[in-house]
Parts: C-alpha cells; sequence; structure tokens
C-alpha cells in the first residue's frame, strides 16, 4: 500500500490551477513572457541571438521572482514595501521614549540623597554658630 504524506497544517497548502502552479504564479509567469518574448523576438536581429536571449532573461526575472519567492507567508511585493517603509519613509528617529522605571528610581533616591544633605549641612551650619560663639564667649569664673 502506498504512503502519501498529509500536512498538518493545512493553511499553507495552496490551491494549484494549472501546470502544478497557483493562480499567482501563472499570472506572474505569463507577465514576465509578455514582456520578455517580444522582447527577444525585436531585438535579436539587432543585438544578436545570446544578447537578446540575456536581455529577455533580465526582463523576466524580477516577475518570477514575484511569482514564485515568500517569505512567512508575505509575498514579494509585501516584504518590499515593507523594507520600503521601514527605510525610506518612516523617520530615523523613534517619537517617543520608553519610560525606564529603574533610572525614575535612580533620579528620585539621587535627589532624597541631595535633600538629606542640604538638610544636614543646614543643620550643621546653625550648630556650628552655637558653637563658634560659645568659643569666642568669655569663660566663667
Amino acid at each position: 500500500m502506498p504512503f502519501v504524506p498529509v500536512p498538518k497544517d493545512l493553511t499553507k497548502v495552496k490551491t494549484k490551477v494549472a501546470f502544478n502552479l497557483t493562480k499567482r504564479q501563472l499570472i506572474c509567469f505569463g507577465a514576465g513572457g509578455l514582456v520578455g518574448i517580444p522582447t527577444y523576438i525585436f531585438t535579436r536581429s539587432m543585438i544578436g541571438n545570446e544578447p537578446a536571449a540575456l536581455l529577455m532573461i533580465g526582463l523576466m526575472l524580477p516577475f518570477f521572482l514575484f511569482g514564485i519567492y515568500e517569505k512567512d507567508g508575505q509575498p514579494l511585493e509585501v516584504i518590499l514595501s515593507h523594507f520600503i517603509r521601514a527605510q525610506f519613509l518612516s523617520p530615523k528617529f523613534r517619537p517617543y521614549q520608553t519610560e525606564n522605571m529603574y533610572a525614575a528610581l535612580s533620579r528620585l533616591n539621587q535627589s532624597e540623597n541631595e535633600e538629606d544633605l542640604r538638610i544636614e549641612k543646614q543643620a550643621a551650619g546653625k550648630t556650628g554658630k552655637k558653637a563658634a560663639s560659645r568659643k569666642n564667649a568669655a569663660p566663667k569664673r
């Protein structure tokens, strides 16, 4: 009895239309053919067969890439639009900053320490003036 593997995740299974190709692939390959074949036919008499064939391949390759390439379930034009938006259209700086709780606590602790030192200096200054005035006073006999 033959064994046929059945994928567990059926969301990645795509419907094949003709020649074991999806509708998207058929459209992209057809568009590539519509661009590449006339280019080859009209340019081979002027530049020769080999350069015309290379030109045809170069013109058809982007259509094939758009038809075949897919990453994380996203086609190539979606990936390119995300890349263009991130690299060229979005600002290079973040318009907001996250609040670092540890930095806020550190600033609060530092300000409390400075306040305590200021209070201690004021208290030491008052007691120091009283002690100095006592030293300057004449001793009682």
